[in-house]
């Protein structure tokens, strides 16, 4: 997003280093603090360069944007410092790949179009909820089970249901996931950062960052601390009510062919109350859902 990349100064790389430096506090990499107020949260500069092995000066250009080609021993020495995991780290090293050299014009955003096959596995797949994702979490396809498992997502329209948008701005978001929203929302939002660096002028995330950045002060926080780490498998559990409680294992997988499509699937052990629920989710689904709300 060009309008981020120039807001406030500094470059992609340099922001995701100062918000990660603020986030790592001197306890957890064995400094003491000493007596006296310290204003500065998390990490001061010359702390972080010197866990990280080098001078100061030089750390501070990279945070201000001013060096802009760290070497890859750098770029592991200050994912060391900053106890960045595996995925964090893939991504500062990305970070700094692109800003070391000039990119290319950035491509357009992939097609929405989903293949007929992947629709009829969509299908095959009842009665376990599944969808296909854009690489911004618009909905391009879904089965019945997976509609209504988002209780109240079928009252929007087809071209308005994405998955941050409804965990952020949908009124039945925060029942349906109770205690866990908020692991919701920071998984959401991580999946969108991760996007900003890899393709930070991308169209579509542009007009989502900034919709969900007018609207809710929450996306605006988290949006700023650059938390990147996404989870693509595991389990969450649902409020749902209709089908009342029940805890859905879940699994995502890159579809071959089709650049930034994603397949989210659902299930449950059977025999299970959570498996009972999730069959009586998809019977109670609409036969058919009308015309125009087809994806």
């Amino acid at each position: 997003m060009a309008r981020e990349q120039n807001a406030g100064g500094g470059t992609e790389l340099g922001r995701f280093l100062r918000a990660r430096r603020e986030e790592v506090t001197p306890a957890e990499v064995g400094i003491t603090i000493g007596p006296g107020l310290r204003r500065t949260p998390g990490l001061r500069r010359e702390e972080l360069a010197t866990l990280a092995g080098v001078s100061v000066d030089y750390y501070t250009r990279l945070e201000r944007g001013r060096e802009t080609r760290p070497s890859p021993a750098v770029v592991d020495a200050l994912a060391r410092a900053l106890r960045l995991g595996q995925t964090e780290h893939e991504y500062l090293l990305d970070l700094a790949v692109r800003a070391a050299r000039h990119l290319p014009e950035p491509p357009a955003a992939p097609s929405r179009t989903v293949k007929p096959g992947v629709k009829l596995l969509l299908e095959g797949m009842r009665p376990h909820p599944a969808m296909v994702l854009s690489r911004t979490m618009d909905i391009l396809a879904v089965n019945p089970a997976g509609l209504r498992l988002y209780t109240g997502l079928e009252d929007w329209p087809a071209k308005h249901r994405n998955l941050a948008r409804y965990v952020f701005l949908h009124p039945a978001a925060r029942t349906l996931f109770d205690n866990a929203w908020n692991s919701q929302v920071r998984g959401c939002v991580a999946r969108l950062r991760a996007l900003a660096g890899t393709d930070p002028d991308a169209p579509d995330l542009a007009a989502l960052a900034g919709e969900l950045l007018l609207k809710s002060p929450e996306f605006a926080k988290l949006w700023e601390r650059y938390d990147v780490r996404a989870h693509t498998f595991g389990t969450k559990t649902f409020h749902h009510p209709d089908v009342g409680h029940l805890t859905l294992g879940y699994q995502g997988m890159q579809l071959d062919g089709t650049p930034g499509h994603r397949l989210s699937a659902y299930y449950a052990e059977p025999g299970t109350p959570d498996h009972d629920a999730m069959i009586l989710l998809d019977l109670t689904a609409p036969a058919q859902q009308p015309a125009s709300e087809r994806l």
